[in-house]
């Protein structure tokens, strides 16, 4: 059973996640950011991961501790639910075109976080989504996770189609990570047997 819970209460945000490796892209999100609730929910349909996002946060603020501690805690939960990470895809690629938009992401489950962003917003805000928190977003997930991560618009103009199709990259590329590969019969994708460090 590849599922977790994680709990996380600070002085600005209260969440609640839990997350179903093995899922069929079943959501229910609430963060009190219409845009951020979408593009979450755009993950979870797109990498099968079922995800449940619960936030109490400090909007009155800003967007920043309400986005970052989402990818925090998903990324947690992702994190507790891979356990040892025995038998996983481990790497994951996607291109994901959006109408004019096409971007690229690259990932790998490898226990050593790194992000390599190469993508733009050419405006402030989508909804009322702070456009400079999208690539915090995802610094924050490699992070929780431990995935090397890399990111890259390759052309497109729509700042909504670009975010879009950044997330559902993200998500077919994790969906090819974190998937069972019954060949490799449980053993850690790893020369080292061990993934990180």
């Amino acid at each position: 059973m590849r599922k977790a819970r994680v709990a996380r209460k600070t002085h600005e945000t209260d969440i609640a996640v839990e997350v179903d490796l093995d899922g069929t892209g079943r959501y229910d999100v609430s963060t009190g950011i219409g845009f951020l609730d979408h593009m979450i929910e755009q993950f979870s349909r797109h990498s099968l991961i079922d995800v449940t996002c619960r936030i109490n946060g400090d909007l009155h603020v800003d967007q920043h501790h309400t986005t970052e501690d989402s990818a925090i805690a998903i990324g947690q939960a992702i994190a507790e639910a891979l356990g040892d990470k025995g038998g996983i895809g481990r790497y994951g690629t996607a291109y994901s075109p959006m109408d004019e938009a096409l971007c690229r992401v690259a990932l790998d489950i490898s226990g050593r976080p790194y992000l390599v962003w190469k993508a733009a917003f050419t405006q402030e805000k989508l909804g009322e989504f702070d456009t400079e928190l999208v690539e915090h977003w995802f610094h924050s997930i490699a992070q929780a996770v431990g995935i090397t991560l890399h990111i890259e618009l390759l052309y497109g103009q729509n700042n909504h189609h670009i975010c879009e199709g950044i997330f559902k990259g993200f998500a077919r590329a994790m969906r090819q990570a974190v998937e069972l590969d019954p060949r490799k019969l449980g053993a850690i994708p790893s020369t080292k047997g061990i993934l990180g460090g």
